[in-house]
């Protein structure tokens, strides 16, 4: 597990992009729960932390197409997205957030 930031760096239902030992992440924040997923939309290489949050769905948008993709699997809701993004598995110790990274 690598420490990426304090989780009270994290606002509810905004994203924030880290790059993380060669990795481009965004952390998102729903409620209690934190998510981290690859920065990239799979279909344009676009900056995913730029985009929308959709707490109720638990997605995040791409700005340039508007492709969701779902923060638990990674999977892109709607076109011109069909390839999933990266979904890293996150813990949270005593205050401190740290994703695991392949």
């Amino acid at each position: 597990m690598t420490p990426v930031c304090q989780s009270d760096d994290l606002a509810h239902g905004e994203a924030q992009r880290f790059d993380v030992e060669g990795h481009r992440i965004v952390l998102v924040r729903i409620g209690d729960t934190i998510h981290a997923v690859g920065d990239r939309c799979s279909h344009a290489n676009y900056s995913l932390s730029e985009g929308a949050v959709w707490p109720e769905d638990c997605a995040i948008e791409c700005p340039k197409h508007f492709s969701k993709f779902n923060l638990l699997t990674g999977t892109p809701d709607v076109f011109p997205a069909t390839q999933p993004i990266p979904v890293y598995e996150v813990r949270v110790l005593s205050g401190e957030v740290n994703v695991d990274l392949p």
